[in-house]
């Protein structure tokens, strides 16, 4: 374990000690420096601080950093159905239930596994070993389109759009029950909930910018056939606007109600719009819904 010390002088006076940490250690991001803070590898004058600890001149900040663990993520010869791909990039149709990337309790089996081995590991490395070439994410019951990066050039040129709110993004998604307006957006900050560490909330307290376009595109009984747009790009989003719209997203059971003969969610990433990071020409992607999407709504269609 290595042990960095750093004094606060008159000029760090009144800054956040995560900040102050992550600009006094290149190698450590700012969310790397929160979790080292929630596990008290960080210090202030000997003593265990928050997160929100607002530096004095004089202060001794000493970081406990751990050595790097051996990850291991290994290619595995998974089909993927790849709607485009080049030298720089390709879009990948996700199935519902597949997981993007291993985490805990989903060590492999991932699309991460899948792309490994199809790219023979030319991926980009902007998100280290567990997540290389994933330019942004969907949630495992969550199907449709998305975009992966082979360059570490193409993620940067993609994840500035991203962030511009260039790169269109367009869900279908059935939700409960009818909604007053035809057509809407939702401004309202997402943040983690602090009841449940693994729930997203709207909230004004640690939360980011959440806009969510919404349009009703068909109603049948006490459900609603809809097309979503994102301005950006927070965890679950769709997910906990609708719910918080108080029309949740038909199979949620994380945000509303699990619904008989559907694993999880009826959410499908349906449309990708980007400029493409090499020719700087815009390209735009359309995938079908899915089986099980077009068979929920069938069913609700017969009541």
């Amino acid at each position: 374990m290595a042990e960095l010390e750093f004094k606060a002088g008159p000029e760090s006076a009144g800054i956040r000690v995560d900040k102050f940490v992550t600009q006094s250690c290149a190698e450590l991001t700012r969310s790397a420096v929160q979790k080292l803070l929630e596990e008290g590898g960080v210090r202030v004058n000997g003593s265990e601080v928050s997160k929100n600890y607002k530096l004095r001149d004089g202060d001794d900040v000493c970081v406990f950093v751990p050595e790097p663990k051996e990850l291991c993520v290994e290619p595995q010869d998974i089909p993927i159905d790849i709607v485009y791909e080049d030298s720089s990039l390709l879009v990948v149709n996700k199935p519902k239930g597949m997981v993007v990337h291993p985490a805990a309790g989903n060590p492999d089996g991932t699309l991460v596994n899948a792309l490994l081995y199809h790219c023979k590991g030319r991926l980009s490395s902007i998100n280290g070993v567990i997540r290389p070439g994933i330019v942004h994410r969907i949630d495992k019951n969550t199907s449709g389109l998305l975009m992966v990066a082979k360059t570490d050039k193409a993620h940067n040129f993609l994840a500035e759009q991203i962030k511009s709110h260039s790169f269109k993004r367009e869900y279908r998604a059935i939700c409960v029950g009818r909604f007053r307006e035809r057509s809407g957006t939702v401004d309202a900050p997402i943040g983690r909930s602090k009841f449940d560490r693994k729930k997203m909330c709207v909230t004004a307290v640690n939360s980011k910018e959440a806009v969510t376009h919404y349009e009703v595109l068909e109603e049948f009984g006490q459900y609603s056939y809809l097309k979503f747009r994102l301005e950006t790009g927070r965890t679950h989003q769709i997910r906990v606007h609708s719910a918080y719209l108080g029309h949740p997203v038909l199979g949620d059971d994380v945000y509303g109600k699990p619904f008989k003969g559907l694993e999880g969610q009826c959410l499908h990433a349906k449309l990708l719009g980007f400029t493409h990071p090499d020719t700087c020409g815009y390209m735009e992607f359309d995938s079908q819904l899915p089986d099980y999407f077009t068979r929920i709504m069938e069913h609700l269609m017969k009541g």
